[in-house]
């Protein structure tokens, strides 16, 4: 009777496919509680057949699980199912087809079966519930009391109710795959903005430094916003930060060549002017789709009264300086970002920071930021000056931190982009850094 053959105790083979079997639970239904949309399918096959009792079952090789029962008092889920012996579906998975009985008792396909009795069934009509693959996972069955025909429409309209069964499971299938791949592309885009970020800032002797990426909310994708603080020749620093223009892998490349061509070139060019003309030659060497970046570098010395050294701007918002005193005011002069034009436009202009003063160095997340998603009003230039000016005696990873929360509490934390944060503080005389 069954196509693939039988089993030892002479139910059909095709309940023991392991591909199948994997398929079944793969649903994510078995031993789950009742849920209005299986409800709602059997009941209609119960209305549109006329029938008492409807089920919408689950079949793996060793029971037959009820998701749905309509007519049936049952309500505890270990209640739900019955040995698949016990059950008519296993036809259906045998068959690979729908499989109706008119009068049970006395057909001689059924007659012998454990359940006609106990079950009280007098004809019985199921078709068979399928994956995206044509695997058979149950069926959508009706069970009357009494034996009768079964009308070509009704065989018809259970056919089609069990598609609907079979589309509903599809679509949620589907939708935790979805789910799946874009938790692993974010984690893989986490993984990926965290290897262009250093882990840790190096301790600069005499100074504080704290620095801070926020995503944009609800993205994924790489993005181009990077800091980087390291040790260079003759105990010079150097600080940089920048953002590339785009997303995604071709981004990463950019943030990736930028950080590490910087890096390289200061060994050699103490300068930041000469480091970021540098930087744009490489660029344009590897320019192929039009990304650019804006930056800003800085190259200091830690002197017995503070900190002194040598900032320049490509194309990038200038630093704020947070005085002791908690006046700010923006450094360096404006100049030329890099990636576009082969002979670029950068100026060197020295800073000092005193005790108790505060350099930030952002990207324009910050003064981009909009209340409201993207309606709102932008958090600005002003808003930023003010904010840092508020951070009196913090230190420099408690402003970044009460920066961040200044913007979040802007944009009812939404991130309308990726904002990236850098400080350096020189501690008031006799405090530790």
């Amino acid at each position: 009777m069954f196509p693939s053959g039988v089993r030892q105790d002479g139910l059909p083979a095709a309940l023991s496919d392991p591909v199948r079997v994997a398929a079944v639970r793969a649903t994510g239904l078995l031993d789950t509680g009742p849920e209005a949309a299986f409800d709602d399918l059997a009941s209609l096959a119960a209305g549109l057949t006329g029938c008492d009792r409807a089920f919408v079952t689950l079949v793996d090789e060793r029971r037959s699980f009820w998701k749905a029962c309509i007519g049936v008092d049952l309500h505890e889920v270990p209640d739900r199912q019955n040995p698949v012996r016990e059950s008519f579906c296993y036809f259906l998975v045998g068959l690979g087809d729908a499989f109706a009985v008119e009068d049970a008792p006395n057909d001689p396909r059924t007659r012998d079966h454990p359940s006609v009795r106990p079950m009280n069934i007098g004809a019985w009509a199921g078709h068979p519930i399928l994956d995206r693959d044509g695997r058979v996972l149950g069926s959508l069955c009706v069970i009357d009391d009494r034996p009768h025909p079964w009308e070509p429409a009704v065989l018809a309209s259970l056919a089609t109710l069990a598609r609907a069964v079979s589309t509903e499971i599809s679509m949620r299938q589907t939708l935790a795959e979805a789910v799946a791949a874009h938790e692993l592309s974010a984690g893989l885009a986490r993984s990926l903005q965290d290897s262009l970020l250093p882990p840790l800032l190096p301790q600069v002797p005499g100074v504080e430094a704290a620095a801070s990426y926020v995503p944009a909310g609800g993205g994924i994708a790489v993005v181009g916003d990077f800091y980087d603080l390291f040790r260079g020749e003759d105990d010079q620093w150097h600080a940089v930060l920048g953002d590339v223009c785009g997303k995604g892998v071709a981004a990463a490349e950019v943030t990736a060549l930028a950080r590490y061509t910087v890096r390289a070139e200061a060994s050699h060019h103490p300068e930041p002017a000469a480091v970021l003309t540098r930087l744009n030659s490489a660029l344009m060497a590897q320019r192929d789709d039009g990304r650019f970046l804006t930056a800003v570098h800085l190259a200091f010395r830690v002197t017995r009264d503070g900190l002194t050294g040598l900032l320049c701007l490509a194309g990038h918002p200038p630093p704020l300086l947070r005085h002791a005193n908690g006046h700010v005011e923006p450094l360096g002069t404006p100049g030329t970002l890099l990636g576009i034009l082969p002979t670029v436009d950068l100026v060197d202009v020295a800073f000092h920071l005193n005790p108790g003063d505060t350099l930030l160095l952002y990207t324009d997340g910050a003064t981009e930021a909009r209340a409201d998603h993207a309606s709102g009003p932008m958090f600005g230039d002003n808003g930023l000056i003010h904010a840092l000016a508020d951070c009196h005696d913090l230190t420099a990873a408690a402003t970044i931190d009460r920066l961040n929360h200044a913007i979040a509490h802007h944009t009812h934390d939404w991130a309308s982009d990726d904002t990236a944060l850098l400080a350096l503080r020189v501690p008031p005389t006799g405090e530790a850094p």
